[in-house]
């Protein structure tokens, strides 16, 4: 790849949503948006290699935008016609939207960028769409780079995207930033897609690879963003906080050969100091601002206890449960309830871990994580450390046909195999 192309991949990277969130601010339509930006991307493709890259490569994106959109206006391609229209009232039609539009993208401001993610991440849309479309506008990657992502055929990933858009525009999603009570929930609604993008990076669903870190810093990318977007939002603050802890372990997270490395286990030397100190800001941030017992607040803060232990026998797991506690309060869920049993495991013995487990884990209350691997997983480690050996044998296999990722599979694979070797070695 030349020179050219890559400064291009760069900029079209930097500046693709805000120029597909000021074309949308005028048209009200993100699939319409992201088509004239595309072609503005095109023109410079043809452009740029001969021309070379302009001074203000941003500005010239926008200004043939402009031109491609103003020119669509007066072809009357984004106008609804009327057939009894006389011919003077709609050219005066178009030549005033022409106008508008001519304004409205030489002002392009953070509101059009923050107007672009309440619509990708609009609840109209089925969380996968929303996930795509993000990734798609917000994010500026390509649709095959989105599906390789997430392991589904480009074709899939590109019907995914097409029908999202095509849902927004069924539904007349309002192209605005939402008020009052409205805006709570559909922050939430944005905040959940980052970190679904940012879990699926973190712990890859399926495939080979352990994780997708380039995931991970896609979605923390979008949180920084969201952080400047919304700087008086804790959430916000709070789920930036939780990403940049999480992610300032992933160097220690992968083997030399991309095994996985549980927590336990990590050589605490290879953690990002730097992103670290930013999580711990982020979360003394959303605490100041009156969020400490919210939702990805707790979880920041349980983050924090593991990064402020310097081994992980020195890990304040008594604070864990009781940060825990508080996240069943304020966010009940299965899979909270599971990880409060690892806790209460930690802190009180694998005895204790196991009641707290059973506890979720009944046919009532379990059902939720029927087909999650790490009910399993967890209950065979306890298991195991209470010495009950087959019962941990018999859940481990099932963790393991129930997982599609992997490393996964041979993480627990080796945690079998040490269990035999272990007992071999007291026979």
């Amino acid at each position: 790849m030349s020179d050219v192309h890559r400064a291009m991949e760069a900029v079209w990277k930097i500046e693709s949503t805000r120029l597909i969130a000021a074309i949308a601010r005028v048209t009200r339509d993100i699939g319409i948006a992201e088509e004239l930006a595309q072609e503005a991307l095109v023109a410079a493709l043809e452009r740029w290699p001969e021309e070379g890259i302009p001074e203000n490569p941003a500005g010239w994106l926008m200004t043939a935008a402009k031109r491609r959109a103003i020119d669509r206006l007066r072809h009357g391609q984004m106008l609804v016609q009327k057939h009894e229209e006389i011919a003077r009232e709609l050219q005066g039609q178009q030549q005033r939207l022409g106008e508008a539009m001519d304004r409205a993208l030489d002002q392009v401001i953070d509101d059009d960028v923050l107007r672009l993610i309440f619509t990708a991440c609009h609840p109209v849309l089925a969380v996968e769409g929303r996930v795509a479309l993000t990734l798609r506008l917000i994010g500026g990657l390509t649709t095959a780079e989105i599906a390789r992502a997430f392991l589904v055929p480009e074709k899939t990933m590109g019907q995914r995207i097409f029908r999202a858009k095509k849902a927004l525009s069924e539904a007349h999603v309002a192209y605005e930033t939402p008020r009052g009570e409205e805006l709570q929930r559909r922050v939430m609604s944005v905040l959940s897609v980052v970190y679904l993008i940012f879990n699926e990076g973190y712990t890859a669903t399926s495939g080979e690879e352990w994780m997708r870190a380039a995931l991970c810093d896609e979605a923390v990318r979008l949180g920084r963003m969201l952080v400047q977007l919304l700087p008086g939002e804790s959430e916000v603050h709070a789920l930036l906080a939780l990403m940049e802890l999480n992610a300032s372990r992933t160097a220690a997270r992968r083997g030399s050969n991309g095994e996985a490395i549980l927590l336990p286990d990590q050589d605490r030397s290879l953690w990002d100091d730097a992103r670290i100190q930013r999580g711990m800001t982020s979360l003394e941030h959303a605490q100041r601002l009156g969020g400490e017992a919210k939702y990805y607040a707790l979880q920041a803060a349980i983050a924090a206890c593991h990064m402020r232990a310097r081994t992980a026998g020195e890990t304040d797991w008594e604070r864990i449960v009781l940060l825990y506690d508080a996240l069943m309060e304020t966010a009940p869920s299965p899979i909270v309830a599971l990880n409060r049993a690892v806790a209460v495991g930690m802190a009180l013995g694998p005895a204790a871990g196991l009641d707290a487990l059973d506890a979720i884990a009944t046919p009532a209350a379990g059902s939720a994580l029927a087909g999650y691997h790490l009910l399993p997983s967890v209950r065979g480690d306890l298991l195991m450390k209470m010495g009950r050996l087959p019962e941990a044998r018999e859940e481990i296999r099932r963790a393991i046909s129930m997982t599609q990722n992997l490393r996964e599979q041979e993480l627990l694979t080796e945690r079998l195999q040490q269990m035999d070797s272990d007992q071999n070695a007291r026979q």
